[in-house]
C-alpha cells in the first residue's frame, strides 16, 4: 500500500463545535477515521496529522518527501496567506490535493485566493468529509493505487 498524508491546519481541531452552520457537525476524529478507512478501500495507508502552527506543518511537508506518496491538505486559513506553506509543497515534489469542507469560492472574497492551489494537483471544496474522500480517490488515481 501506498502511504500517504493527511495534513490539517488550523482550528480544524474545532470540528463538530466550531460554525456548524459552515463545517457541519461531523469531528476531526470522525474526518480521520473517514479517510483511514476510506484509504484502505483505495489501496492507501493514511496517516494523519493536525496542528495550528504553520512551522508543524511545514515541518511535516518537508518530512513527508521519501517517507509518503501523496498528501491531502486542508491548509485551513493558511491556504489563503503562507507563501512559506506553497513553499514548502513545492519543495518536497509530492503530489497534494487541496481539500476543503466549504465551498471557499462561494465565502468572503479573501477566502478565494489559495496559495497552494499553483502546487496542487487539484482542489476539492465544498462537500463537507467528503472531500476528503474524493482527494483520496484523486490521490489514489494519480498514485496508480487505487484498488
Amino acid at each position: 500500500m501506498i502511504s500517504v498524508l493527511v495534513l490539517n491546519g488550523p482550528n480544524l481541531n474545532l470540528l463538530g463545535t466550531r460554525q456548524p452552520e459552515v463545517y457541519g457537525s461531523v469531528t476531526l476524529a470522525d474526518v480521520e477515521d473517514l479517510c483511514r478507512n476510506h484509504g484502505a478501500t483505495v489501496g492507501l495507508d493514511v496517516t494523519c496529522l493536525q496542528s495550528n502552527h504553520e512551522g508543524v506543518l511545514i515541518d511535516a511537508i518537508h518530512e513527508a518527501k521519501g517517507v509518503h506518496g501523496g498528501i491531502v491538505m486542508n491548509a485551513g486559513a493558511f491556504t489563503h496567506t503562507s507563501v512559506a506553506i506553497m513553499d514548502a509543497i513545492a519543495s518536497v515534489e509530492l503530489p497534494v490535493v487541496e481539500v476543503h469542507l466549504s465551498n471557499i469560492h462561494a465565502r468572503e472574497e479573501f477566502r478565494h485566493k489559495s496559495f497552494v492551489a499553483p502546487v496542487a494537483l487539484g482542489q476539492i471544496a465544498g462537500f463537507g468529509a467528503t472531500s476528503y474522500v474524493l482527494a483520496l480517490d484523486a490521490l489514489a488515481k494519480h498514485l496508480g493505487s487505487e484498488a
